[in-house]
């Protein structure tokens, strides 16, 4: 009786601290407990950090860009991965958002210049890491698909054959052993880029590049292309990729970006984000995505 009690009051005061900004009175005696001596036991009794206090600011409108990526998001149907984040994201904070669609290295110059707030699905690098924050809520890794007429089975055999031609979506990065390839390749004259995913398809099929690079979002795209019986699939080798939701550091402030990673954090610890990756994927497959151990 005394355990449930304790946990009845964890959750109610968990909750309390997650109020978004338009509850302002509910929020404020939150926020008076924390700074008062209740505060401080109920933080010790429940395990929590002080930095629990801090939801997210609703005091303007957000700005978060999406970007059409296989199973991530459809532009066509308005739904996908993304989409389905982004609106619990908005859910939970309380707070007011314009959500747009556009290029990914669209969305990568206005998270550079502070003219969008928020994009997702994002990973880093240390030139983003210059101008971006992440919070974390996936992690998956890198294959390259190639048609079977090109004679390949390794990353060597297609490096090696001068006349074949890689495809891949302008400003993406990849797994480390990916970067090197495309890098190198691209040294080459060996690279064309494109816009999104279906113009590589259509490429593919043509035979006018002989391979791209694919994560598990683009698996149900190769079913709905056919192509799957004249391409072939290798993998990488590198260790999965953390994805998360990116915040420009122009646009927000470390504290703010940091009321934002507890957000995200939340959805992963209360089982949102993976029954959001059940919705598309079998269990085991997102358990495999969303279950990991997130950078700081």
């Amino acid at each position: 009786m005394v355990f449930l009690s304790r946990k009845i009051l964890c959750l109610a005061f968990q909750s309390a601290m997650r109020l978004p900004s338009w509850v302002a009175p509910l929020k404020r005696r939150a926020k008076a407990m924390v700074r008062g001596g209740l505060g401080g036991m109920l933080l010790a009794l429940c395990g929590l950090s002080g930095a629990y206090a801090a939801a997210p600011d609703c005091a303007r409108t957000y700005t978060l860009a999406l970007h059409d990526h296989g199973l991530l998001y459809s532009a066509i149907s308005d739904t996908g991965i993304d989409k389905d984040f982004a609106d619990e994201l908005m859910r939970r904070s309380g707070c007011k958002f314009v959500v747009s669609f556009m290029p990914r290295a669209r969305i990568w110059q206005l998270i550079e210049s502070g003219a969008l707030d928020f994009s997702l699905s994002g990973i880093t690098n240390a030139e983003r890491d210059r101008f971006a924050s992440f919070a974390w809520y996936f992690s998956n890794k890198y294959y390259l698909l190639v048609r079977k007429d090109a004679g390949v089975r390794s990353l060597a055999d297609f490096e090696r054959n001068e006349r074949l031609q890689l495809g891949v979506i302008r400003s993406f990065r990849y797994s480390e052993t990916a970067n090197r390839f495309v890098d190198k390749l691209h040294a080459e004259n060996r690279v064309s880029q494109a816009g999104g995913l279906s113009p590589l398809y259509q490429t593919l099929i043509l035979n006018r590049i002989q391979g791209m690079v694919i994560e598990p979002f683009d698996y149900p795209a190769l079913e709905e292309k056919k192509i799957r019986d004249f391409t072939a699939i290798i993998e990488f080798n590198d260790h999965a990729v953390p994805h998360g939701l990116i915040m420009s550091n122009k646009a927000l402030s470390p504290p703010e970006q940091e009321s934002w990673r507890l957000l995200v954090n939340g959805m992963r610890a209360d089982g949102t984000v993976r029954r959001i990756f059940e919705k598309y994927f079998t269990p085991d497959l997102a358990a495999a995505l969303v279950d990991f151990q997130a950078p700081r």
